[in-house]
């Protein structure tokens, strides 16, 4: 069995964070849907689902990131963009802009996208020629 790189191991490990984080986060909408009364249940229910859905898919790409596949690089340049653009929100909204999240979406993101453009990542994600 070859060994990992070291970079796709730390790359694996901060999705699979993002994943726990977004699995609390569901954890929380849920909470928060059977204790608190929201303005409107379909958006509450609707943002519940797209939290659940983003954590599975964070699990399903940190799992294939170690199994060195090929398409993760797609789909975790498309979240971590989606999480910087979070981010910048973040540091926005006068009474409710929250900064301190903002470094905490940007920063991991950042990482993120440097280590999938690491030449060892890169080849120890790129598609085999056989099969």
């Amino acid at each position: 069995m070859p060994r990992r790189p070291g970079l796709l191991v730390l790359l694996a490990a901060i999705i699979l964070l993002e994943c726990a984080m977004l699995a609390a986060a569901t954890v929380y909408l849920v909470i928060e849907l059977l204790t608190a009364r929201p303005d409107s249940y379909a958006s509450a229910i609707a943002i519940l689902i797209l939290t659940a859905l983003a954590a599975v898919w964070l699990a399903v790409m940190g799992v294939h990131t170690l199994r060195g596949r090929s398409w993760i690089r797609g789909g975790a340049v498309v979240w971590q963009v989606l999480q910087i653009a979070v981010g910048i929100g973040s540091f926005q909204g006068g009474l409710f802009a929250r900064p301190d999240l903002g470094w905490w979406l940007i920063v991991p993101a950042a990482v993120v996208l440097v280590l999938l453009f690491t030449p060892s990542v890169i080849a120890a994600t790129r598609r085999s020629e056989e099969g």
